[in-house]
């Protein structure tokens, strides 16, 4: 084997070797760079987990965090004399913020400071205002002639519920028709001897 062909064979060698070297060193930084951005997606999934108490996706406008409060109201709608009734399937827990739940359809569950009484019946997609109650099927119950929508909170008469922020043990009635003062004297006795349930 003469010289020549030595030398070329100890270039090959120092070649391969420094091709080996580059290729584990490019490697080696690919490694590291997919471990950052695992780190930093990581890190931010813990901090957005972190803080989802604090916002949750969906809350209600002006709400604290989840569990800053759990206060429990009884609520008692009657439209012509007739109850609604908040235990069907499609108005229980639609809201983790303020809900009906565990099959009962007269406490109100508030789990969060600051959350009205509005969103709790959006949250059931039934829309209530000052003059109108209107179900999901489009049946609306408005204020005209001798029919009216009235609000009570704990006996007193209140023009409009949906900014009230409820508070522990509050008894609120909800009544659509043309009932005498007698009628709605025996609608808030039956509010004021239902229980609450606050589990």
């Amino acid at each position: 084997m003469g010289k020549k062909e030595r030398e070329e064979r100890v270039e090959k060698r120092e070649n391969y070797a420094t091709r080996r070297s580059s290729e584990k060193r490019r490697n080696t930084l690919i490694t590291i760079g997919v471990l950052a951005v695992i780190v930093v997606i990581v890190g931010y999934s813990v901090w957005q987990f972190a803080n989802m108490t604090q916002e949750a996706p969906g809350g209600p406008e002006g709400a604290g965090p989840l569990n800053s409060e759990h206060s429990h109201a009884a609520i008692l709608v009657s439209i012509f004399k007739d109850t609604f009734d908040f235990s069907a399937q499609a108005y229980q827990i639609k809201s983790p913020w303020i809900h009906f739940e565990g099959g009962d359809g007269t406490t109100i569950h508030k789990h969060a400071t600051g959350v009205k009484l509005g969103y709790l019946f959006s949250s059931l997609k039934l829309k209530l205002d000052d003059k109108c109650f209107v179900f999901q099927d489009g049946r609306s119950f408005c204020s005209k002639d001798e029919n009216s929508l009235k609000f009570y909170i704990n006996r007193e008469q209140v023009n409009d519920i949906r900014n009230y922020d409820i508070k522990d043990n509050d008894k609120i009635l909800i009544v659509y028709g043309a009932e005498t003062p007698e009628e709605i004297e025996s609608l808030l006795l039956k509010l004021d001897n239902q229980s609450i349930k606050d589990t």
